[in-house]
Formats: structure tokens, sequence, C-alpha cells
């Protein structure tokens, strides 16, 4: 009887042995976060996925707050931020890792003759102290303030560089990038605000104290309306080989190029 239960046992394993022959495990790397850092997330990812054909790179575009709430209920591997980690995310155990810099586009509509703003003339906008675009150097009509959703890091940063949080007086607040070019670019009177690398030419872009948003004035801090985008951690949870191994590879300088393609400015 012993030798027949060794010999299923043999029999099973062997089995097994040949199902799993010739296949290889796939492994996984998961980001959850800014919408905002859609574009070159994506850009890294498939990178990285071409030199490692083994890997499922997948990414959750929910927005700044939820990503930080995902790697933190270990929901994720990465969660990806448009803006600096708050002290009390910190202090709940949370890391943040700069990955690049990116400017916060002012748009308004393409028939709008302003075409420049002061960061003080933006925050007066937004805040409702300024309601007439004649104002400012435009026509007479009423200013149609368009943001973004609370949580969304856009929002964030745009508000904090203005020093605007929580005092926007908004007409539409939009869950998406797209959504407010696509709205501005439909309003001859909206104003609103997007990640640069996400600006299409259906808008157009003011330039910030005489400044226009580039690589080169992101760069050189010329630009004042920027941020950065982060890549999120647990200081005390180590991520698994193949999400490290990711994380190492778009943290290098060898994907500044590709960073660069994404329309955000590398941090190394």
């Amino acid at each position: 009887m012993k030798k027949i239960v060794a010999l299923v046992l043999g029999l099973v394993l062997m089995l097994s042995a040949l199902a799993g022959c010739g296949q290889k495990a796939t492994e996984s790397v998961s980001t959850d976060g800014s919408t905002s850092m859609e574009k070159v997330i994506n850009t890294l990812g498939e990178a990285f996925a071409e030199n490692n054909e083994d890997v499922n790179f997948t990414y959750n575009p929910t927005g700044s707050g939820s990503g930080i709430t995902a790697v933190k209920e270990g929901r994720c591997d990465i969660g990806l931020s448009s803006r600096a980690l708050k002290e009390e995310e910190k202090a709940s155990g949370l890391q943040e890792t700069v990955l690049a810099y990116d400017g916060i586009a002012i748009l308004v509509h393409l028939d709008n003759p302003v075409s420049d703003l002061s960061v003080e003339q933006i925050a007066k906008m937004f805040t409702g102290e300024i309601t007439n675009w004649k104002d400012v150097g435009g026509e007479d009509q009423e200013i149609v303030l368009i943001g973004r959703e609370a949580g969304s890091g856009t929002r964030d940063g745009f508000e904090t560089i203005t020093d605007t949080k929580d005092a926007c007086k908004y007409r539409q607040e939009l869950t998406s990038t797209g959504d407010v070019i696509t709205t501005v670019s439909q309003n001859p009177n909206a104003i609103g605000y997007a990640s640069l690398s996400a600006v299409k030419d259906t808008v157009k872009v003011l330039t910030v104290n005489g400044v226009a948003p580039s690589e080169a004035s992101i760069k050189d801090g010329s630009y004042s309306v920027q941020r950065p985008f982060v890549l999120v951690t647990m200081k005390d949870r180590a991520l698994n080989p193949t999400a490290q191994k990711f994380f190492n590879y778009v943290t290098s300088d060898q994907v500044n190029d590709l960073i660069a393609s994404a329309g955000v400015v590398s941090a190394n």
C-alpha cells in the first residue's frame, strides 16, 4: 500500500513538473495614482516591459490621493502623486522619490486676447477677487473658473503654488486633465490649469510673470507654476524584486530621454 501511495505521489509531482516545462511565471508591477502622470509613467512602463518580456506592467489612473491610499493599504506596488507628500502622510510611513518636475500650464480659449498673467492676478481670479476679463486686459466678460476635483494632485499643486488653498470659486470641478482642457477649449471666457505634458493645441497657454512653461524654464525654476511628479512607497515595506527593478530603472539617468519625450523634466 505504501508503495502504491509513493508511486502516485511520484506521478503527481512528475506531471506537475512537466506541466510547468516551457512556461514562465508572469511577474508584475502595479502603479496607481495621478492622472497627470499618465504619459510619463506609461512611457516608462512600456519601455520596461519591452526589456522584460515576462513582466506585466499596470497603471491605474485614479488620482494622486487615491494612489497614495492604495500604496499605503498595499493595493499597489508604487503610488503616483503629482504633489509632494504632506507631513502627516510621511509620518504614517510613506516616503516619496521625485521622478520628474512638471509645469502646470494656465489655459484659456484660443480666442482670448490675454497672453500673460502674474501669479497674483491668477490667485485673485480663482478666489473671486477679479471676476471680469477686462480687469486683466481682456474683453468685458465674466471669468469662468475651471478646476480639478478635491484630492487631485494638480489642484493641490496649483492651489499651493498660488496660495489659494480651499479658496477657489470654481464654476466646474472636473475629474481629469483631459476634461479641463476640453472644457476650456469650448468656452471663450474660461480659464483653467493642466499638466504641461498633457496640453494640446486646442487651448492657449499663458505666460506667467512673462515666462512660458517649458523644459528649460521648469529646470531653471524661472517658471513659477510647477510641481513634482512623485513615486510613493512605504518606508518599512520592501518592494517585490520586480517592482524594485522597475523603481531602479525609472529613477536612473538612462531614462532621461524617455522622461523628456513625455513632456516633463527628469529629476536626475
